[in-house]
């Protein structure tokens, strides 16, 4: 078994490589790490001679678990292992968690016959579509307000909204600005702080922001604060939504996390948590807690795009997921992938580009 996966007994050898991309956002887009222009990460691919399979190693500097430091000689080692038919070592497996998520992929890709269909379903077959948030990045007040009218125009019905990076007054009016021209039973409004707010000032702008109907908001204040989390989750007149909380949390600390906190929702990223056997594993454990979850992208090109999209399409969960960042780079890979009327689909007719 390689990181989760049940493969069968290998008859012939292995060749795999890795080569780096750089994907070119449309406009530099403001977190409340700082600004971005670039976005990038590793492709990975696995041949037998006759299919391909392709996985996407996609991190965030200064936001995922990833060892940074040696991170192309990581990838080098885990070809040798491929290439060797031998378990990658727990060590790099632990420290490496996109490096998983990509190698997973692969491997996935390659067993269902390098047709970069990891998991086949009514969406793959364009029968059905994900219903997914409208994201609307940080920046100038007249920059969001044009994004939120291009997501309303668009047909989103559920609009994300990244805080914490400009003046909060401004943020508020913007919300205003919303429900004065939709209540909540017409857009549903999601917030991501992305640990903008403090123990000083999270209670007040929670209350702040709960007069327009906020659906929940993630990440209130930074990670690894467990008290103050606890404090926010149980006290908050809005939904907490656990995000990078979640990021490094591996096995029984999984539980303690969750109990420990009580959130309303979790938030999984299959890039940066370690790959879908890991979200499987935190939805198991969220759902004996009724704890709800959706699943988002975290910046990753199309390729990583379209496995999560696939992955999640078949946990059948309800709840709008956040899968709207391939549209945000100017360099990204022709895919069958496409968004329609607040959805995600997939033309199983479309021709994927070259990495």
């Amino acid at each position: 078994m390689v990181c989760g996966l049940n493969l069968p007994l290998r008859l012939i050898m292995l060749q795999a490589t890795f080569k780096p991309y750089q994907l070119n956002f449309k406009k530099p887009v403001l977190t409340s790490r700082g600004e971005m222009t670039v976005k990038s990460g590793y492709f990975l691919t696995v041949t037998d001679g006759k299919n391909t399979g392709v996985g996407e190693c996609s991190f965030i500097e200064g936001l995922s678990a990833d060892d940074l430091s040696n991170y192309e000689e990581v990838l080098q080692t885990i070809c040798t292992y491929l290439e060797k038919d031998e378990k990658p070592d727990s060590t790099i497996v632990s420290s490496h968690p996109s490096i998983v998520f990509g190698l997973e992929c692969a491997l996935l890709d390659l067993k269902n016959g390098g047709q970069k269909i990891f998991f086949e379903s009514a969406f793959t077959q364009g029968r059905k579509q994900i219903p997914i948030n409208g994201l609307v990045w940080m920046g100038k007040k007249d920059f969001m307000q044009k994004q939120i009218e291009e997501k309303l125009a668009s047909g989103f019905s559920c609009i994300k909204i990244k805080v914490g990076a400009i003046d909060f007054a401004e943020e508020v009016s913007l919300l205003r600005f919303i429900r004065k021209k939709f209540p909540a039973d017409k857009i549903e409004i999601r917030l991501d702080a992305n640990g903008a707010f403090d123990a000083t000032d999270v209670f007040k702008k929670l209350e702040t922001l709960a007069a327009f109907q906020i659906h929940s908001i993630e990440q209130p204040v930074r990670r690894g604060q467990l008290e103050l989390m606890m404090k926010v989750c149980r006290n908050s007149p809005i939904p907490v939504v656990l995000d990078e909380e979640l990021i490094g949390v591996r096995g029984s600390v999984q539980d303690d996390v969750l109990s420990f906190t009580r959130p309303k929702y979790i938030i999984l990223k299959p890039s940066l948590l370690g790959g879908f056997a890991v979200c499987d594993e935190w939805i198991r454990k969220a759902e004996r807690q009724n704890i709800e979850w959706w699943a988002t992208s975290a910046l990753e090109s199309n390729i990583g795009l379209n496995a999560i999209a696939q992955w999640v399409f078949t946990k059948k969960n309800k709840l709008v997921q956040g899968l709207g960042t391939g549209s945000l780079y100017t360099t990204n890979i022709a895919s069958p992938l496409f968004i329609e009327k607040g959805c995600l689909g997939y033309n199983p007719k479309a021709q994927w580009g070259n990495l």
